[in-house]
């Protein structure tokens, strides 16, 4: 397994950037991408870069442009998807892909994760509905990921506990990434972070390393029956 490498990445919004962590041999390519409020740096980004090569699963974290432009405020997202699809261009497709990322990030690969081939999406700290207002939810967009979908989500995470995600999929059918067609909405696997917020670190009666550890062991086990 190599140091992190660096790969800077053309859009139609200006150049990103890849970090990348291979395995030696991957069976498996998980793509990341960061929040709107932090960049690749997090906490959860960072464990699972650092824990998953080894196990054979390669770990891409793609920084948007407006973050490596050094801006302060994400775009619109319908300007993060574009830049997050051509960031994925330049990804190897020679093993299956796990779309996947943080808040924002995971708002991103769930809308795209059609478009993308991913065979499924990893939604870390996935914001439900902004802080103090569930009647403002975005279980849409995560019931339309079409694929098998994980959220790894804090018990004390104010843009939806894990108790506040859907159990089913009313209707049963979420909207195509273009509009045109409707497919099954994919029903989320809710895993809880004991004692952590939205951005992973947990309170003083619980241990950081073991959370992050759990994170990274709930994706591990989560991804690998994809494998090629």
């Amino acid at each position: 397994m190599a140091s992190t490498a660096s790969r800077t990445v053309s859009t139609p919004d200006g150049p990103g950037r890849l970090w990348i962590d291979d395995a030696d041999d991957p069976r498996l390519r998980l793509v990341l991408g960061h929040g709107a409020g932090g960049g690749v740096d997090a906490r959860d980004l960072t464990a699972l870069a650092a824990a998953l090569p080894a196990v054979g699963i390669s770990v891409v974290r793609v920084e948007q442009p407006w973050h490596v432009a050094g801006k302060r405020l994400a775009p619109r997202p319908d300007t993060l998807d574009r830049a997050w699809l051509a960031a994925l261009e330049a990804v190897p497709g020679d093993v299956p892909i796990i779309a996947g990322g943080r808040s924002a990030g995971a708002r991103v690969a769930c809308r795209t994760a059609r478009s993308v081939g991913a065979v499924a999406v990893v939604a870390l700290a996935f914001p439900l509905h902004p802080p103090g207002k569930p009647e403002r939810s975005r279980a849409a967009e995560l019931l339309g990921a079409g694929v098998p979908t994980l959220v790894v989500q804090g018990a004390r995470d104010t843009f939806g506990r894990p108790d506040e995600f859907p159990a089913d999929a009313p209707g049963g059918h979420g909207p195509a990434d273009d509009g045109s067609a409707t497919s099954e909405a994919s029903v989320p696997s809710v895993v809880e972070v004991p004692g952590a917020d939205h951005g992973m670190a947990v309170s003083k009666a619980y241990d950081q390393d073991k959370a992050l550890a759990m994170v990274a062991g709930t994706v591990r086990e989560f991804v690998e029956p994809f494998a090629g």
